[in-house]
C-alpha cells in the first residue's frame, strides 16, 4: 500500500455537495490523500493525515479528471481538404465518413493502435483520464471487430458502432447492411465491446432501422448510446429514451416533446453536448441552457474524429459550452467530469471522494473558471491516472 498526500490545493473540485460549497463541492484550501489507485481522504490541508509522499499544489486548483463520454479515435488518414472546403463555404453532411472508411480499411493494426495512443496521450496531457471510444470506420466484419479489439487494449468503454452509416459496399442494399450489423458483426463484435451506437440521422440510419440495431444489441448484452438530432430534427432522441439508452448524443435539433423527454428521463439517458462538432461544422450550437433549466442531465465531450471535431482538448469544449452554449463555468466542468460518468454509468470516476478512483487534473490557475476564463491556453500541469503521475 503506497499513499500520497496532495496539499496546498487553493480550490478543490469534488463534485460531491456533502464535501464542500455549492454541486462542485468546492473546498478551499483543500488535501487528498491518494492510497494505491483510490482517493483515501478529503478535506482542509491543515487536517491532512500522514502519507508516504506529499504533492504540494502551491494553490492551485485540483478537479477530477476529464471524462469524455463520446470519441471515435481508431481511424487512418486525414480529412484536412473537406474540412478546408467546408471552411470555405460547403456544408456538412453524414457522407464524409467513407473518406476515413477507405484509410481505415487500408491501414494495418499497428497503425490503428499507434494512432489511437497518439490521441490518448494528447487527450491525457490536457487532463482526460476516462475516454468512451467507438468503431465505425471499418464497416466489414473484419475492420469492425479488429477495431474493438485495438480499442479494448486501452479502455474498458467501447463502443459497436457498426451502424455510423450504410457500408459503401451495401449503397444499393441498405436493409441488407442492417441484416449484417444485426447479425455476423454483431456476433464478431460484442465480445469487446460494453456498448452499442447508431447514427440515427438522415443520410445514415432512420427510426425503424437504428430500433433494429440498437435491440439487437441489447439483446447480446450490449446497452445502447445513440447519434441523436444532430444534423436535423429525428426520432433519435425519443428512440434514446425510449429504449433506455445511456447518453443522446449531440442533441442540436431538439422540439418541446424531446427536452421533455430528456428531463424526464434524467436519471437515465444524458444528453451529450459536443460542441466540437458545431465549432468545426459552423453549425447551430446545441441549447445547454434549455436542457438544464427543463431538469435534464448535461454531459460534454469531445467526439474527436477526423472528419467533424478534430479537437481531443476537453478545456477546449469547456470554453465553448460556456461562451456559446449558454452554461456557467461551473456548470461546464461538472458536465466534462461528472456529466460524462454518467453517460457512462460510472460512480467511481468524475468525482473525487473517499473510494472513487484517484483520477485528478491539476491546473495552472487558482480556479476551475479558469478553463472557460483562458480558452487555448495549456492549464493542465499534472495529471494522475488510478493514483499515478501519468502527464
Amino acid at each position: 500500500m503506497s499513499t500520497t498526500v496532495i496539499g496546498n490545493i487553493g480550490s478543490l473540485v469534488t463534485n460531491d455537495p456533502a464535501l464542500g460549497a455549492g454541486p462542485l463541492g468546492l473546498v478551499e484550501n483543500a488535501a487528498v490523500v491518494v492510497e494505491d489507485d483510490r482517493i483515501a481522504w478529503v478535506g482542509p490541508t491543515a487536517k491532512a493525515p500522514p502519507a508516504d509522499t506529499a504533492f504540494d499544489a502551491q494553490g492551485r486548483a485540483l478537479i477530477p479528471g476529464f471524462v469524455d463520454s463520446h470519441s471515435h479515435l481508431v481511424f487512418a488518414g486525414d480529412r484536412t481538404a473537406e474540412f478546408n472546403a467546408r471552411m470555405s463555404g460547403r456544408s456538412y453532411s453524414a457522407g464524409g465518413i467513407r473518406t476515413t472508411v477507405a484509410a481505415t480499411r487500408a491501414a494495418s493494426d499497428a497503425e490503428l493502435e499507434a494512432n489511437l495512443v497518439r490521441h490518448l496521450d494528447e487527450a491525457r496531457r490536457q487532463g482526460t483520464t476516462t475516454f468512451e471510444t467507438k468503431s465505425g470506420y471499418g464497416l466489414t466484419v473484419a475492420d469492425e471487430a479488429r477495431a474493438l479489439r485495438i480499442a479494448a487494449a486501452h479502455t474498458e468503454e467501447v463502443t459497436y458502432l457498426g451502424a455510423h452509416i450504410v457500408s459503401p459496399d451495401y449503397a444499393e442494399d441498405p436493409a441488407g447492411y442492417v441484416a449484417l450489423v444485426t447479425g455476423e458483426m454483431l456476433a464478431a463484435c460484442a465480445p469487446y465491446a460494453r456498448w452499442v451506437d447508431v447514427f440515427c440521422e438522415k443520410g445514415a440510419f432512420d427510426g425503424d432501422q437504428a430500433r433494429a440495431i440498437l435491440t439487437a444489441g441489447a439483446a447480446a448484452g450490449l446497452i445502447p448510446r445513440v447519434h441523436a438530432n444532430q444534423l436535423s430534427y429525428g426520432p433519435g432522441v425519443q428512440l434514446a429514451v425510449e429504449l433506455g439508452a445511456a447518453s443522446a448524443d449531440h442533441c442540436t435539433h431538439l422540439t418541446d416533446a424531446d427536452v421533455d423527454a430528456l428531463a424526464q428521463a434524467a436519471d437515465t439517458t444524458v444528453a451529450t453536448l459536443l460542441p466540437g462538432a458545431e465549432f468545426s461544422t459552423r453549425a447551430q450550437w446545441p441549447d445547454a441552457r434549455r436542457l438544464l433549466e427543463a431538469g435534464a442531465t448535461v454531459a460534454l465531450s469531445t467526439d474527436c474524429n477526423p472528419g467533424s471535431s478534430y479537437t481531443s482538448s476537453m478545456p477546449f469544449c469547456i470554453a465553448l459550452a460556456v461562451r456559446d452554449m449558454g452554461m456557467t463555468p461551473d456548470e461546464a466542468v461538472w458536465s466534462a467530469t461528472a456529466g460524462g460518468a454518467r453517460a457512462l454509468r460510472r460512480t467511481d470516476i468524475g468525482v473525487l471522494t473517499p473510494g472513487a478512483r484517484a483520477d485528478l487534473a491539476l491546473l495552472e490557475a487558482p480556479s476551475h473558471v479558469h478553463l472557460a476564463y483562458r480558452p487555448g491556453v495549456p492549464l493542465v500541469s499534472a495529471v494522475w491516472q488510478r493514483g499515478v503521475r501519468a502527464a
